[in-house]
């Protein structure tokens, strides 16, 4: 959520940042009205509970000259009426107040982030800006599988047994895949715990709206979401385990000293797609479940941006250690999330569609959450509290690691080779065969 001074002290800069959101401007006029509505309610209410309070304080004088004074009685009750009057004008402002303050955080939580000065402007993913590449996608004699027809052939990837289950966007691991994948979610959990300095986590996955709308998912997003209730209590299944490595300190004020926290924490995620109805729908590119290993940061504002830096990074070695080509995007004005102000995306090179997917995205966003999960620091001790700003990164989505493997390293036979920090992870499982310092995956060819 942004700061309130948008809306009145900032507005040509709210306006100027909603147009390059690609957001029509009139809702700032709107929150502008709003705004300037509620600082109205507040100044009268101020000046009515304050001339209460001195009225009080004639009349209790009054009272006390009664007795003896006959006209002072008559000025005490004529003022006790007067405050009556005033007082029934106190609860319509307090009234209005609460709907206009609702009004005002409704409007607030529906405008996404203000873009970082750094970012480019654009429309859509056609805008962003490449920053690097690595690697070099591996040029095959054969024409390349896709991941669906390797998972197949291999006997690893079950998705009619899925459908069957769950419906579409599901799919069933099968011995070598379920050991592959949990290999992956082992290796880059070991990594960023072990050597880049993350403090690993095992979240609840079910959380509750606060949570949801601390990191942006709600109120914009519901859509999008599955949610469970037993009586009267409503719980959302993480879309990702941002949600709760960021809520982990709502509501708190940390010590400058313990900052920079960072988390990571393998978690299944779901999402219900909503929008995407006729996109890849073929495979493991967007399911409704899906593994994913986050990266979160809670920094002081002064670090944030190289955080951001060096969390890109982070993802990138996962990519660069199993030797998958990738470029990395900053996304344009248009193309990023809505709680960001500045987001890496990763790309990872798919020989079958002759092009980089995202695999990973990394984000700066500022103060936008900590004010929504109410999480701020003290810069000095007994110090003003500050908010903190967040970060978040795929540190990767696990199902498309698990795809770029199978894809870039398979060969004209539908066997595929396994990337050397995954061996201590699977030498001797079923299904993996060793030859010359090479760890292979092939078909266990057995039946259901």
């Amino acid at each position: 959520m942004l700061d309130a001074k948008y809306f009145h002290d900032s507005l040509p800069e709210l306006k100027e940042a909603l147009r390059r959101r690609n957001t029509d401007p009139a809702v700032a006029a709107e929150l502008a009205r709003l705004s300037d509505r509620r600082r109205a309610l507040i100044l009268e209410g101020e000046r009515l509970k304050a001339e209460r309070n001195a009225v009080s304080q004639e009349i209790g004088q009054l009272k006390a000259r009664a007795k003896s004074d006959p006209e002072a009685a008559k000025a005490a009750d004529a003022k006790v009426l007067a405050m009556r009057e005033v007082g029934d004008r106190i609860k319509a402002i307090d009234e209005e107040l609460a709907v206009v303050q609702e009004g005002l955080d409704r409007e607030a939580q529906s405008i996404a982030n203000i873009p970082d000065a750094s970012v480019p402007e654009g429309r859509g993913p056609d805008e962003n800006r490449e920053m690097r590449r690595w690697g070099t996608p591996q040029q095959f004699d054969f024409t390349p599988r896709d991941h669906v027809d390797l998972g197949e052939r291999l006997g690893i990837l079950d998705f009619a047994r899925a459908g069957k289950l769950s419906g579409a966007r599901f799919a069933v691991y099968l011995e070598q895949g379920a050991a592959l994948e949990r290999a992956l979610i082992q290796f880059m959990l070991d990594t960023h715990a072990r050597r880049n300095g993350y403090r690993e986590v095992i979240p609840p996955f079910l959380v509750n709206r606060f949570s949801m709308t601390g990191t942006g998912q709600l109120p914009k997003f519901e859509e999008d979401l599955f949610k469970t209730g037993v009586g009267e209590r409503e719980l959302f299944l993480i879309p990702t385990s941002e949600v709760p490595l960021t809520n982990l300190v709502s509501d708190e004020i940390l010590d400058l000293s313990a900052l920079p926290l960072k988390f990571t924490a393998y978690s299944p995620c779901f999402r219900s797609e909503a929008g995407s109805y006729g996109k890849d729908t073929r495979g493991l590119i967007r399911q409704h479940q899906f593994q994913k290993v986050e990266m979160v940061k809670i920094t002081p504002p002064e670090t944030s941006f190289e955080e951001l830096e060096g969390m890109t990074k982070d993802a990138e070695g996962i990519l660069e250690a199993l030797e998958l080509p990738y470029r990395t995007m900053l996304l344009c004005t248009g193309d990023m999330g809505f709680a960001a102000t500045k987001t890496y995306d990763i790309e990872v090179w798919l020989p079958s569609a002759g092009q980089y997917r995202e695999i990973s995205s990394c984000s700066n966003c500022g103060d936008f959450q900590a004010r929504r999960a109410k999480i701020r620091y003290r810069p000095e001790p007994n110090g003003k509290p500050r908010f903190v700003h967040t970060l978040n990164g795929s540190g990767l989505a696990v199902g498309r690691t698990f795809i770029a493997i199978l894809e870039n390293f398979q060969d004209a036979g539908g066997n595929v080779k396994i990337p050397k920090p995954l061996h201590r992870y699977l030498e001797g499982a079923p299904g993996f065969h060793s030859e010359g310092g090479a760890l292979w995956l092939r078909p266990l060819n057995r039946k259901f």
